[in-house]
C-alpha cells in the first residue's frame, strides 16, 4: 500500500496541497497514479511543468489481522473512557 502526501515546501510557499491527502493507492493496483491538487491561495495561480515534484509517495507493508471472537474483553487502563480521556484536557468547568 502506499500514501501519496503533499510536498510540504509547495504547501508552504505556494499554498498547493493534494486534495484527499493523504491519497491510498492499494496495494493490487498497478494503474497510473494521479494526484488530484488544490491551490489554496486565491490571489496567486501556480504553474507547474513536467517534471515538477507535487507529491510524496509514502510505501507501506500491508498486515493482514485475524480475528477471534470472545465472550468479553479483558480490562485496561483506558477502560471506556472516550475522547479526550487519555490526557492533555480538564473536564469542563
Amino acid at each position: 500500500m502506499a500514501l501519496i502526501h503533499p510536498r510540504s515546501g509547495l504547501a508552504t510557499k505556494h499554498g498547493l496541497t493534494v486534495v484527499n491527502a493523504p491519497g491510498t493507492v492499494d496495494a493490487g493496483y498497478r494503474g497510473e497514479i494521479a494526484v488530484t491538487l488544490l491551490n489554496t491561495d486565491r490571489r496567486q495561480a501556480i504553474e507547474l511543468k513536467r517534471g515538477d515534484r507535487i507529491a510524496q509517495m509514502v510505501i507501506q507493508r500491508v498486515e493482514y489481522a485475524r480475528f477471534l471472537p470472545v465472550q468479553e474483553l479483558s480490562g485496561s487502563v483506558r477502560g471506556a473512557g472516550g475522547f479526550g480521556s487519555t490526557g492533555g484536557f480538564g473536564a469542563p468547568v
